[in-house]
């Protein structure tokens, strides 16, 4: 048992109804137990988990949310609350405003009511035209041209700037496409890699608005989830980037990844669309992410190749059904 279970922590999780806060208050919640972790997000979900303490939430309301810390008393906050990278492209105002001010409220808030861990996500988009796509080092150069890559650097250097100033205990990974068969994702560049397994067993066809070798670094969430706890259970003498740590798992193609799923879908086809946006993100960030400073401070590892996460969504996917 960690220290934090010991001493009955308590988190609040904002923008807990996205694709990796659903999952991550699960794992929570079996280490700290329900009571102890409370879910927000700016709409109530479809459905609640029996015996789970949601609260309705816009992270943008500063007064609400220093209400919801008093009320109650947190020494976790895990804040990730955002507008993704396709979406951002649409709404650009509103995708800084979110992400920005966001979490500059929760920032501030957690200095004043004496939180003691913040969790806060950034992203490969953080990497841009000229940083380095293979083995993209922890230090390089990040010149990112999506509004919601923009954001997430300025996001680092406001986490950095925090603890280095003021001294607040605020901890993050750069996340490379998550993918998961619980939740459906919520607009981002490396959406296809979830959807192309919910088409594959639709409808056994997928169209990619990536082009074939386009090579993305990806994450398996049940890998995701692990290295996110892991990092708040790292003792805070051991860490070392205190900007956002490089998070690696799989880096594979459209193509490649379609060849794993007809190995267990055989009849499986996939084309390819002409002229997608995103296909102008992708290819502005890296193809392969190096890691070493996550394994190294905190002995971060992933669990799940390529094969693996492939037959492991199309099983858990066919039993969802």
């Amino acid at each position: 048992m960690s220290i934090f279970a010991a001493m009955k922590d308590r988190v609040i999780i904002i923008g807990a109804n996205g694709q990796i806060g659903t999952e991550l208050a699960l794992a929570l919640r079996g280490k700290f137990g329900y009571e102890n972790v409370i879910t927000s997000d700016i709409r109530a979900p479809k459905t609640l988990a029996e015996n789970e303490v949601f609260e309705t939430i816009n992270v943008l309301d500063k007064e609400a949310l220093s209400a919801l810390f008093d009320k109650y008393q947190p020494t976790q906050i895990y804040l990730l609350a955002a507008m993704l990278s396709a979406t951002g492209e649409q709404y650009p105002q509103k995708a800084w405003d979110l992400n920005m001010n966001g979490l500059l409220n929760v920032l501030d808030l957690s200095l004043q009511h004496k939180i003691n861990r913040v969790f806060w996500p950034s992203s490969i988009a953080v990497f841009g035209p000229h940083s380095p796509k293979t083995d993209t080092p922890q230090f390089c150069t990040m010149d990112p041209n999506s509004i919601y890559g923009i954001s997430k650097l300025a996001g680092e250097r406001l986490c950095e700037y925090y603890h280095e100033k003021f001294g607040l205990d605020v901890r993050s990974v750069r996340y490379p496409g998550i993918i998961s068969w619980k939740t459906e994702p919520g607009g981002g560049t490396t959406d296809y890699a979830v959807h192309i397994f919910f088409e594959a067993l639709k409808n056994g066809t997928y169209e990619s608005f990536l082009s074939e070798n386009t090579a993305l670094p990806m994450l398996y969430m049940e890998d995701a989830i692990r290295g996110t706890l892991a990092l708040m259970d790292t003792p805070a003498d051991q860490l070392t980037i205190r900007s956002s740590y490089n998070l690696a798992g799989i880096s594979f193609t459209p193509k490649m990844i379609a060849e794993e799923i007809k190995k267990i879908l055989p009849n499986f086809t996939i084309t390819y669309a002409a002229h997608d946006p995103r296909q102008a993100i992708a290819d502005s960030w890296p193809a392969s992410i190096d890691d070493s400073s996550a394994r190294k401070d905190w002995g971060w590892t992933p669990k799940f190749d390529l094969t693996e996460m492939t037959a492991d969504m199309l099983q858990n996917l066919k039993n969802k059904s």
